[in-house]
């Protein structure tokens, strides 16, 4: 078979879930429904931070970052495979393929690194109760965030080196409905061995790191709340980090069952499901944790809507 150059690759077709064509139309509804669900719910979060004083604090800048975040990583791979369903086509160019690979690391890196900061905030919050307002500044949170923006954008620059260096043959289909790193790896046919490792040493590196330092906050912070002496005091502690636990299991709980079907799983559609509940589920369903699980947010958003009634 005669190799072609990846720079000669004019466009890449995604499988997406199913090539049924009585099912399109479900599909469409399905995701165009979660798709809105999801920015409808972030950007409710965000007003409702930014229309109460009460939440002008450090937990809440980085929830309505985290957010912002989610709603950019859905956009990122619904939306495509959305105008695809409508046009009835499965292409992608290799331009449109490069940017979703680049977004796509971007905004999941930057997800990992605002629940670290997150993690750490509420470490400061619970350890260091009365240095908390001093450690934890407005100008120590914007730099959180500009690291963050920094390190996504490196990530994501990565991400499309290892991607460039690639090779491709006439086998152009990815079994997925959007440029998914590892499937671009395993339809190349030029040798993937260096890039496996890279794409394998910055998944470690970028989500090993900030999984790391989430453990560590944690390990700090249920040490210190076990030293409370009333059982009131230690569920008080704890409810203040039950949301954003429950964030954390959900984002690194599917990131990591996509990767792990991903190399476990023979089955496409399979791997193509996991790669759903990271990519939507998981943005979708963080607004309904922070809202429902959050007596500040629950105000906030009362509030909301009745200025808006």
């Amino acid at each position: 078979m005669e190799s072609q150059n990846v720079t000669r690759v004019s466009a890449f077709l995604l499988l997406g879930l199913s090539e049924d064509p009585e099912l399109q139309p479900l599909l469409f509804g399905l995701f165009l429904t979660m798709y809105l669900v999801t920015v409808f719910g972030n950007l409710i979060i965000m007003l409702a931070v930014g229309s109460d004083s009460r939440l002008h604090t450090p937990m809440y800048f980085f929830l309505s970052n985290l957010s912002l975040a989610d709603i950019g990583f859905t956009s990122t791979t619904v939306l495509k495979m959305l105008v695809n369903i409508q046009t009835q086509s499965k292409s992608i160019t290799y331009a449109g393929c490069l940017t979703q690979v680049s977004f796509y690391a971007f905004f999941g890196c930057m997800d990992s690194l605002l629940l670290t900061s997150m993690a750490y905030d509420r470490f400061v919050a619970i350890c260091h109760p009365l240095h908390y307002t001093v450690i934890m500044n407005p100008r120590l949170c914007g730099l959180l965030a500009l690291i963050s923006i920094f390190i996504s954008f490196l990530d994501s620059q990565l991400h499309i080196l290892m991607v460039s260096q690639l090779t491709f043959c006439m086998n152009l289909e990815i079994s997925q409905f959007f440029c998914d790193p590892p499937e671009l790896l395993h339809i190349a046919c030029s040798d993937t061995f260096s890039s496996t490792v890279l794409l394998y040493c910055i998944g470690a590196f970028f989500g090993g790191v900030p999984v790391s330092g989430i453990i560590f906050s944690y390990i700090r912070i249920i040490s210190s709340i076990l030293r409370v002496p009333s059982s009131e005091g230690k569920y008080k502690a704890f409810s203040t980090c039950g949301s954003h636990l429950s964030v954390v299991c959900l984002f690194y709980g599917t990131g990591m069952g996509e990767y792990l079907s991903s190399a476990v799983l023979s089955s496409s559609k399979k791997v193509a499901m996991a790669t759903v509940m990271y990519t939507v589920v998981a943005p979708m369903l963080n607004p309904f944790i922070y809202s429902l699980r959050n007596r500040d947010i629950k105000k906030a958003l009362r509030k909301l809507l009745g200025r808006t009634s």
